[in-house]
């Protein structure tokens, strides 16, 4: 089966595999974009898995004040080196992150950060399981691990903190 060089561009436009990554999975799905793009994604949930116990000693703090000045947010977001942290990938990651903190007030990054026994619904109050603002269908942590594939290393939330005017904690 013959793919087209344009097929294989868009594919890639959308996941940011490579090229031949691209070509393979169109090949193995008989030329189905969405299905190829399955199959990557996939994939880059195996690539975002092996790469899990990386360290990630650098970084971006990126703050966000929503218009209006009312509501604000900081989000430490790490990587394994600064290299990636300079990035145009990962300091969108950094502000989407910082976005999705002020909007939707998370209070914890991860399932595990939960007390046990507390009565608190995770996808409303874990950063990595909401769904992302931009596209409800994902996950922060699917978008997380996008990046991580496009990058080639782990990246890990740190902490983050939100602010609104007259509220606290």
């Amino acid at each position: 089966m013959e793919i087209s060089v344009e097929t294989i561009k868009e594919l890639r436009n959308q996941c940011g595999a490579g090229v031949m990554e691209c070509r393979d999975a169109l090949l193995e799905m008989e030329g189905d974009l969405e299905k190829a793009l399955q199959v990557l994604k996939g994939k880059g949930l195996l690539k975002a898995a092996k790469k899990a116990d990386r360290v990630t000693t650098q970084g971006l703090i990126e703050a966000y004040v929503h218009a209006g000045g009312r509501i604000g947010s900081l989000v430490e977001v790490n990587c394994e080196t600064d290299f990636v942290a300079r990035t145009d990938e990962f300091k969108e990651l950094a502000h989407e992150l910082a976005m999705q903190v002020a909007a939707l007030s998370p209070q914890y990054i991860s399932e595990e950060e939960i007390p046990e026994g507390a009565d608190i619904e995770p996808q409303a109050a874990c950063l990595l399981q909401q769904p992302y603002i931009r596209d409800p269908g994902k996950t922060i942590r699917d978008v997380i691990v996008e990046v991580i594939a496009k990058v080639g290393e782990n990246i890990r939330v740190s902490r983050f903190s939100r602010f609104e005017l007259g509220v606290k904690d």
